[in-house]
């Protein structure tokens, strides 16, 4: 058997020695930026505004990349960044974050990507019941998933948005890598595939190609069904590693995602009585959901003051309107925010134009 070599040359134990000096620094630099924090919070308390304010930490974020000399790279600024700020923040007053459970979603990992971990976890079984604890006050904000980028959007976020007073303050994406979980370590036996519809729609080709003949079986969650295949060998699920760590699964196959750049938007809400809408941050977007009447060239004049004021669209989807008469919502993204001069006139030219207008939020939009 070989022996390990022992670290012990003078200059490592020197290095070492001045990034344990550092990191006391950093502690304590730490530890003066949560004292200001706390004071923030104390004025805000007496002011009676809000603790979370999505375009300050974007500003926050932002301001930091733009003087970072490295060799720390940029895109590492932001997820350290955020870490620090809910930490700070957590010391104010506890963020309560609604999102689908249980616990090994792709849900909570966009909900601590965005929020950092010190949040208190409130894990719903349903997207509806997200929408729910927050209209409720059981939390703060809530983290739904509205787009994937191979099986487009998700219906049933967009048509809650129509039916309840939530609004966005924020995005995040997630790069969405599926694997297949067991409790036995081989593909051998397995009579059912468990997961939500949208994993097994993503991982459609790799299904049909090595577990042919094994039912696709719906959960609300891939966590969920991560859960129910830790109960039964027969059965096996698609799921983030963090859900087989959960769980005690085994990953038999990893990155199962037909596609390999599969990504999953998910927006931020919150209830407009307990928050206000972000403020501009310079690189923000505004959604929408409106409905026209159903006549020729309604769309293209829907579209006509985007052009006018030369306001650009990231997102155009349509949903049925259930009316019974061919009528459809549609749900637009545009670049900027209402309080800008073009993107407002904008905004009333195309509420003039249609039958139901309605903004589902403004907020600052990570750029990479």
């Amino acid at each position: 058997m070989k022996t390990p070599k022992v670290e012990s040359s003078d200059e490592l134990v020197g290095l070492r020695q001045q990034i344990d000096a550092v990191d006391r620094e950093l502690l304590e630099l730490l530890n003066r930026r949560a004292g200001l924090a706390l004071a923030v919070g104390e004025l805000k308390k007496r002011e009676g505004s809000v603790v979370f304010r999505p375009e300050r930490e974007a500003q926050v974020i932002d301001g930091m990349k733009a003087v970072n000399p490295g060799p720390l790279q940029t895109a590492s600024i932001a997820p350290i960044w955020r870490e620090i700020m809910s930490a700070c923040r957590a010391l104010e007053t506890p963020t309560r974050v609604a999102y689908l459970g249980p616990a090994g979603t792709f849900s909570e990992e966009a909900a601590i990507g965005y929020f950092g971990s010190s949040l208190l976890r409130v894990q719903c079984a349903s997207i509806d019941e997200v929408f729910h604890a927050v209209a409720s006050g059981a939390a703060d904000f809530g983290v739904v998933p509205v787009e994937n980028s191979t099986e487009g959007v998700v219906a049933r976020s967009l048509d809650l948005f129509l039916h309840t007073p939530l609004f966005i303050i924020g995005e995040t994406s997630l790069f969405i890598r599926q694997n297949l979980l067991r409790r036995e370590n081989s593909l051998d036996g397995i009579r059912a595939v468990c997961a939500h519809p949208q994993a097994l729609a993503q991982c459609h080709g790799w299904l049909s190609h090595h577990l042919p003949d094994a039912e696709r079986r719906p959960a609300s969650s891939n966590a969920e069904g991560a859960r129910l295949a830790s109960l039964d060998t027969s059965v096996a699920a698609i799921a983030s590693v963090r859900a087989a760590s959960e769980f005690g699964l085994h990953v038999l196959a990893p990155a199962i995602q037909d596609d390999a750049h599969n990504r999953t938007r998910f927006a931020i809400v919150t209830h407009p009585d307990r928050h206000p809408v972000p403020k501009p941050s310079g690189h923000d977007c505004t959604s929408l959901v409106l409905s026209v009447k159903n006549r020729p060239g309604a769309v293209h004049d829907m579209l006509v003051p985007l052009k006018r004021h030369d306001v650009s669209m990231s997102r155009f989807e349509s949903r049925p309107a259930r009316s019974g008469q061919w009528e459809y919502y549609f749900y637009i993204d545009v670049q900027g925010h209402p309080d800008e001069p073009k993107v407002g006139a904008a905004l009333r030219e195309l509420h003039d134009a249609c039958a139901f207008f309605k903004i589902l939020g403004a907020y600052p939009v990570d750029v990479h």
